[in-house]
């Protein structure tokens, strides 16, 4: 029987903090304060440290991020955003949810980012943001998308999902516009136990409005100043979430240590991602590409190794999806879709497993 390789064991990721996480949950269990506690208050302000922001409001998961990170901006109704044809599908199930149009614009074929080159292409007057998205964990080209917001006077909404740490020569995605949503998905680089989100912001204005919003729109008990929702960060998971951010670098550098491996070992006839000078990759997800995927990934799998696609289908192919982008065909994002494969990348991925992944894929070409 070949060596199983998963692509995300969770239990390995969090096994060198179980004994904190227990810690944590019973003092959580055992002060009943549940709600919006001292754990959050700890978090944001922490994490806001870390990202080089003023304010941090933590949410329920990264679609509320995105979504309550858009209402916060109070644009006109079935304002435009512009958005990346090749993202995950919450990014625009975010602007359908707050009330918006999304507009998508191709990515870079080399970056996976949307490509700033093409944006203004796609501005009309009903055009009121950019949602930009730094995909598997690759910063963005922010230079140029900030030059065109300001050219345009457009608001900058950044998905940093996959980002957790990423940086161009030093400053932090999630900090070049109004808003920086965060998703700790489980999977993340700083993954909770949970579903978990947070909003990034150094805008005091939107940062005492956000924490009203995700608490029924209220800045007092019982006084409904906005429309708003439940969406809080859990007490246990931003327990969680002060546990690992202390090791979160530690877990960039791991995942940057591993993609090298990749980017030395693997044969030349897969893509590999870029490396661009000043900009720090954090690797959520090593992704390669060949129109061999399919045939690729049963090899691997046969071989005890798992990988995943992420994305097998492109936004404006999906069913629930497809009137808002009937007219038009997005041909870099279906090429990516149909081609990339994601290969384990993992804290809980070892070198030892990474060189056999590169073995593997290099005799499937062989």
């Amino acid at each position: 029987m070949p060596k199983e390789i998963k692509y995300e064991n969770l239990q390995r990721v969090n096994a060198e903090f179980e004994s904190r996480f227990k810690q944590a949950f019973e003092k959580f269990l055992s002060k009943g304060w549940y709600i919006l506690g001292e754990e959050v208050k700890v978090f944001e302000e922490a994490f806001a440290s870390y990202c080089g922001a003023g304010y941090c409001v933590g949410v329920a998961n990264g679609l509320d991020a995105l979504e309550l990170g858009l209402k916060v901006l109070n644009l006109p109704p079935h304002s435009e955003i512009i958005v990346p044809s090749n993202t995950y599908i919450a990014t625009i199930l975010a602007i359908i949810n707050a009330g918006y149009k999304p507009v998508l614009v191709e990515p870079e074929v080399s970056t996976y980012n949307i490509d700033p080159d093409l944006i203004e292409a796609k501005i009309t007057l009903q055009t009121k943001a950019i949602m930009v998205v730094h995909l598997y964990g690759q910063p963005s080209r922010m230079s140029d998308i900030c030059t065109i917001a300001a050219k345009h006077g457009l608001e900058i909404i950044e998905d940093c999902a996959q980002a957790h740490g990423a940086s161009i020569n030093g400053k932090k995605v999630g900090t070049y516009g109004k808003i920086g949503a965060f998703s700790f998905y489980p999977t993340k680089n700083l993954g909770a136990l949970a579903d978990a989100g947070a909003i990034v912001t150094s805008d005091e204005s939107i940062y005492e409005k956000l924490k009203a919003l995700r608490n029924y729109g209220s800045e007092r008990k019982y006084y409904n100043k906005y429309v708003g929702r439940n969406s809080r960060l859990d007490e246990i998971q931003a327990a969680f979430l002060n546990i690992k951010l202390d090791s979160l670098d530690k877990i960039n550098e791991h995942k940057r240590m591993l993609a090298k491996i990749y980017d030395k070992e693997l044969t030349d006839r897969v893509i590999k991602p870029v490396s661009i000078e000043g900009y720090y990759h954090v690797y959520h997800i090593y992704n390669i590409r060949t129109q061999r995927r399919d045939d690729l990934r049963k090899y691997l799998s046969d071989n005890g190794i798992q990988t995943d696609v992420h994305y097998p289908v492109s936004p404006n192919r999906q069913e629930g999806y497809a009137k808002y982008f009937e007219t038009e065909s997005y041909p870099i994002s279906e090429e990516i879709h149909a081609t990339t494969i994601s290969l384990p990348i993992s804290y809980g991925t070892s070198v030892d497993d990474v060189y056999l992944v590169c073995q593997t894929i290099n005799s499937f070409f062989n």
